[in-house]
């Protein structure tokens, strides 16, 4: 979801005088992008280009894009990048999304084509901290409190490292990224539960696999109250969930895959002879009966949690549902492709799987 702006568009340059509309038309040549001049139009210019592209380059002075952008700015994860540009295109300025909006980059990439200088003013870049907030966007890790993460980041602007624990493999860390072995001591904490230590900034990876059986006709929001009864229960963090996982059978079940859209995961389907070859987990005979498996949801979850996955949560039943959880053994090495689908037979790999998924 998007809020005011941030919508996908591209670049568009935005400019007032002759030099700059001059200097404007070249950049928006080189960087591929629209080219408007606004004179006498400042206002409805920039409200169109804030809801219609992702990121605008204004070459005029910088008082008169602020002004004309503070009442449309929501948050950084959803504002476009706003760069202001002086028309001799000496100086290139991130205003607003210097991180996640990638204003930063494209200062950087406007003072590269001007001759400029890319005036960034964002602490970590100018003191060469890691970017928290693209540390996490780029493993796919979720922010379960903003709040927390941007006093991490101050913390390490100010201190020059942050400690870090984890429950998952990490790939290289960057230098001012210290892991620590207790995790009520860290201050960043990735973790497939839903609560973490007092003051630290709270981090989910990618890492749990639903597992659903269900009876036909079986609404979404009985599969939803299942699984958020579920992970109460075990104190899960449901943004952890890359994945939900079925029988073949399901596949065109109309409330499972209404539940995966709206919570935008991807979804795998077995069929009875691929969930029969996986040890270990529960059996049921009236399942066995209907569905020709010995049971869903358990070997559901560890054949799309992949390679070295362990039942995290074995099957609940509730009243037409039934819920298991698996963790993936390495989710930040092989991100989940979320909105996409796949259904797998016993002569498929999870590998296979997730590569068809993919296509």
């Amino acid at each position: 979801m998007h809020g005011q702006g941030g919508q996908p568009g591209g670049i568009v340059v935005l400019a007032l005088t002759r030099g700059g509309c001059a200097l404007g038309e070249r950049l928006a040549t080189q960087l591929g992008a629209d080219f408007r001049s606004c004179r006498g139009r400042v206002a409805v210019e920039m409200r169109r280009a804030w809801q219609s592209h992702r990121a605008l380059v204004c070459i005029m002075a910088a008082g008169i894009v602020v002004r004309t952008i503070a009442p449309l700015l929501a948050d950084k994860r959803h504002d476009p990048a706003v760069v202001v540009c002086d028309e001799a295109g000496r100086f290139a300025i991130p205003l607003v999304s210097g991180h996640l909006g990638g204003a930063n980059e494209l200062a950087r990439e406007v003072a590269r084509l001007t001759g400029g200088a890319a005036a960034l003013t964002t602490a970590s870049d100018v003191l060469g901290r890691t970017a928290l907030d693209l540390w996490c966007r780029d493993l796919g890790l979720q922010v379960a409190d903003r709040a927390g993460l941007t006093a991490a980041m101050g913390r390490l602007v100010d201190e020059g490292a942050l400690t870090l624990w984890s429950c998952c493999p990490l790939p290289e860390l960057p230098p001012d990224l210290q892991t620590i072995a207790a995790r009520e001591d860290a201050g960043l904490v990735v973790d497939v539960h839903a609560v973490g230590p007092p003051g630290a900034a709270l981090l989910h990876p990618p890492a749990l696999v639903l597992g659903i059986g269900c009876n036909r006709g079986t609404p979404a929001g009985a599969i939803d109250r299942a699984v958020n009864e579920t992970f109460g229960r075990h104190g899960l963090a449901l943004a952890a969930v890359c994945a939900l996982a079925s029988i073949d059978l399901k596949r065109d079940e109309a409330g499972l895959l209404a539940y995966a859209a709206e919570q935008e995961l991807a979804t795998r389907f077995y069929d009875s002879q691929a969930l029969n070859s996986v040890p270990g987990v529960s059996s049921s005979a009236a399942v066995l009966r209907a569905t020709g498996a010995r049971g869903v949801a358990e070997p559901a979850a560890l054949l799309a949690a992949g390679p070295g996955a362990t039942l995290l949560v074995g099957k609940e039943k509730y009243p037409d549902v039934t819920v298991a959880v698996a963790e993936r053994a390495d989710p930040l090495g092989a991100h989940c492709a979320g909105g996409a689908s796949a259904t797998q037979t016993a002569a498929d790999t999870p590998a296979d799987s997730d590569q068809r998924n993919a296509s």
